[in-house]
């Protein structure tokens, strides 16, 4: 075997060839454990955790207990799930819902941390403290299994806007609150609520400049490969993470915030970028959760049961409602949709990941902590996950007939000051048996080309749009976005989306 072919690895060397085998068997069987993830409505987090208990201590025999590490690739992993959802949510679908999400990252997650801190201490005997630090951990929804399920239900535009924008926003104080609480002098509550505004407003402000600088100078720049620009938006969302870091602000929420901007701005090879982060994103999933169940320990877990379903059905059946009942009096919400968001809070990576830190912190009772949030999060996420279609029917917030969202791939014509759509017409897609003269699109874009089962041909003002079709729209850089709007909403309401605008609730 020659030099290259192995690594030196704390101390020991190592083959890499060996390593490499193992970890793309790994990462194969985690892909397989995401389409079964997908036929039976679990988070895939749930099958990634299982299959790093499989292979730790108990299972195969592999040890880590490096929480040092765990700590570091976790928050890494985090900022590149954070950079996927914003690039991959809609404003247009977030828009009406960030005022509601705002109040449930802040005054909800406040509340949930005092009822959850009250449970662990009046019913389990856990000191304010420690019992603080768990209702803290426990407080975010967590990005990626919100995403993954109900990316998948029927729900209106608002409701599933709610969800995500706070699974977005609400990691950013949590991180702030659990830093804080483990450190081993606690900073009076006026230091750290001033501390919290000041990170949470400076992180804010950095990821908004660094998305707007970014999709401003990516817009003119023409680089000479498209599968530049996917690894630049990337780029620019990580690096919203590291410079708010470096101003001692909210990291995450700058990344997140910069994510949304590029996500929404109209960049070119957008699909591309959507597929570039969401396959970046699940290999972190993946590598996240797999070494969350190795740095579990089995052993450890039994005597942690009881206090972990207590906090937890506290939690889930008393925080959350509580917290959604407190944060949403003004926002126009029936009781069925706050009953919905009650129980569509899923916890996943995110609390396990925070309950490393007063780990490494060298708190006392952390690692009591740590096995207690690893059994709420895997319970209940068990419990809440495969439910939530039941719960939407059951609430009746479904809405039976929405359709998917059609796919707008972009290729700027920077001669013409215009640009190339590539638009893909799903099978459920009202655009079907739409007439061209029908879509009324703005002064500025026309069809321009259909290919249908393989075939090319230029349309007239009466061909009917068909499912499957793909149609190449050039449009002025003035005109896209109306251009854009208007064929969304034809898909989504057919040809009452006129009247009914671009979402069909107006």
């Amino acid at each position: 075997m020659t030099h290259c072919e192995k690594v030196l690895f704390k101390g020991v060397w190592v083959k890499l060839d060996l390593w490499l085998l193992l970890g793309s068997i790994v990462v194969i069987t985690a892909i397989v454990a995401v389409r079964l993830a997908h036929r039976s409505g679990l988070p895939s987090l749930l099958l990634y955790l299982a299959l790093g208990l499989i292979l730790g201590e108990s299972g195969i025999g592999i040890r880590f207990n490096d929480m040092l590490v765990a700590e570091t690739l976790g928050l890494a992993a985090l900022v590149l799930i954070l950079a996927e959802g914003g690039l991959t949510t809609r404003w247009a679908s977030v828009r009406d819902a960030i005022p509601a999400a705002l109040s449930l990252s802040i005054v909800g997650t406040a509340v949930s941390i005092a009822v959850v801190a009250a449970a662990a201490h009046w019913l389990v005997g856990i000191e304010w403290r420690p019992a603080l630090l768990l209702g803290a951990v426990l407080a975010p929804t967590d990005a990626a299994a919100v995403f993954s399920v109900l990316r998948r239900l029927p729900l209106p535009a608002r409701l599933t806007g709610i969800l995500e924008a706070e699974s977005g926003f609400n990691d950013a104080p949590v991180v702030i609150l659990v830093v804080a609480l483990s450190a081993r002098h606690v900073e009076s509550p006026v230091l750290m609520a001033v501390e919290l505004v000041y990170e949470l407003v400076a992180g804010a402000a950095i990821g908004l400049l660094v998305g707007w600088l970014g999709a401003h100078g990516l817009r003119r720049a023409a680089l000479p490969a498209s599968g530049l620009y996917p690894i630049a938006v990337l780029a620019l969302a990580v690096g919203a993470y590291g410079a708010a870091s470096m101003a001692h602000a909210s990291g995450f929420l700058a990344t997140y915030l910069a994510a949304l901007v590029l996500g929404n701005s109209p960049l070119p090879h957008r699909p591309a970028t959507r597929g570039f982060a969401e396959g970046l994103a699940t290999l972190a999933q993946i590598g996240l959760f797999i070494t969350l169940g190795l740095l579990a320990s089995p052993h450890e877990l039994p005597a942690q049961v009881g206090p972990a379903l207590i906090c937890g059905f506290a939690l889930v059946l008393v925080a959350r409602p509580l917290s959604v009942l407190a944060s949403t009096p003004f926002f126009g919400l029936g009781l069925r949709a706050k009953a919905f968001l009650s129980w569509a809070g899923l916890r996943g990576a995110v609390p396990i990941v925070l309950a490393t830190i007063p780990v490494t912190a060298g708190l006392p009772g952390a690692r009591e902590l740590f096995a207690q949030v690893f059994i709420i999060v895997v319970v209940f996420t068990l419990l809440q996950g495969p439910t939530l279609p039941f719960v939407a029917r059951l609430l009746r917030v479904a809405v039976a007939d929405r359709a998917r969202e059609i796919d707008v791939e972009a290729a700027p014509l920077e001669e013409l000051h215009a640009d190339l759509l590539d638009i893909r017409i799903p099978p459920d897609s009202r655009l079907d048996n739409v007439e061209i003269f029908e879509l009324r699109l703005p002064e500025g874009a026309v069809i321009t080309l259909i290919v249908r089962e393989g075939r090319s041909f230029v349309p007239g003002p009466d061909t009917a749009l068909l499912a499957g079709d793909e149609l190449l729209v050039v449009a002025t850089s003035a005109a896209r976005p109306a251009a854009e709007r208007r064929l969304r909403a034809v898909s989504r309401r057919g040809k009452l989306a006129g009247w009914y605008g671009e979402h069909g609730y107006q």
